[in-house]
């Protein structure tokens, strides 16, 4: 195989483990999630500027296209929080199995965006993971809130993914990240006081403490900043398909670094790992479906040419 491929391919499993450890950060720092979202996106916008300055860009665009990138960012703030505090509610083992149907959520909501049918293999990998998730409900039902939590982020993450993927198409990745983290930052900063008077007991921390500068620094800007500009840089190198089929694992590294660093607290039942065995089953299957059935369709535009 050739060298510099190979280098990719462990370049893209860095990647995919540094976001498998967002839901570990997500424990380790003491803020709550609307919080640690609003310093989470204020300092991946401001490394974003950085890094698309001395790239030499410029961060002018539409009005039209700000409205659409900030709207945009809201959703990623929604889906963070939901992220986060599923994570801090319940485990990260638990928050990261309701994370891993976003995939699936992502293949049914594309074709109803795109006025495409929905394929049967999609239903039957979306009646899968729902089997995996009642399994996990019945078993480990004092993390329903956790959970439920888990797979609504998941969900929210598949819709603007799925806007993701159309505004791409005209504009640079970094200058709409920039804008969508600004969004994200408005969205959390504006939802604080709705957050300190309806939903927390203790108010709004605005005040991080040493080691959650710290955390929050590795979060933003390794986990999000560097990640994501290292991922823009393979995705010109390497094929969709391997790169979405890498992406499966990052529930599968997240669980096994939470087991790591907080051992006995994330361990679970046998059932929890049976209905996680099979909602990963189901994701890692739609790419293989996926890429028989379209190698199948060559073949037979092959032999009718």
């Amino acid at each position: 195989m050739d060298q510099q491929l190979v280098k990719d391919y462990l370049w893209l499993h860095l990647v995919v483990f540094l976001w498998g450890f967002t839901a570990v950060l997500g424990v380790l720092i003491s803020l709550p999630p609307v919080e640690m979202v609003a310093y989470r996106t204020l300092l991946a916008g401001l490394g974003l500027a950085i890094v698309i300055r001395l790239k030499g860009r410029g961060l002018r665009v539409s009005l039209q296209d700000f409205v659409r990138f900030l709207g945009t960012g809201a959703l990623i703030a929604i889906h963070w929080i939901l992220f986060f505090w599923a994570a801090q509610v319940s485990t990260i083992s638990v928050c990261l199995a309701g994370m891993a149907t976003c995939s699936l959520w992502t293949a049914l909501i594309e074709p109803l965006a795109n006025k495409q049918p929905v394929k049967w293999y999609e239903v039957a990998l979306g009646l899968l993971v729902v089997v995996g998730l009642l399994i996990i409900f019945k078993f480990e039902g004092g993390y329903w809130l956790g959970l439920s939590l888990a797979v609504i982020s998941a969900v929210v993450g598949a819709v603007f993914t799925v806007i993701n993927a159309k505004l791409t198409r005209t504009r640079s990745s970094f200058i709409i990240t920039f804008y969508e983290m600004c969004g994200a930052f408005l969205a959390s900063v504006c939802f604080l006081p709705v957050y300190a008077r309806f939903i927390s007991d203790t108010g709004i921390a605005w005040l991080p403490t040493a080691w959650d500068w710290f955390w929050l620094l590795v979060l933003s800007q390794v986990c999000t900043v560097a990640a994501f500009t290292l991922s823009v840089a393979l995705m010109k190198r390497l094929s969709a398909f391997s790169i979405n089929l890498t992406i499966n694992m990052e529930p599968v590294y997240g669980i096994l670094l939470a087991v790591l660093v907080f051992g006995e607290q994330e361990k679970m039942t046998p059932e929890f790992y049976l209905g996680t065995c099979i909602i990963l089953a189901s994701v890692g299957m739609y790419p293989l479906i996926h890429y028989a059935l379209k190698k199948k369709r060559v073949r037979q535009l092959r032999r009718i040419q």
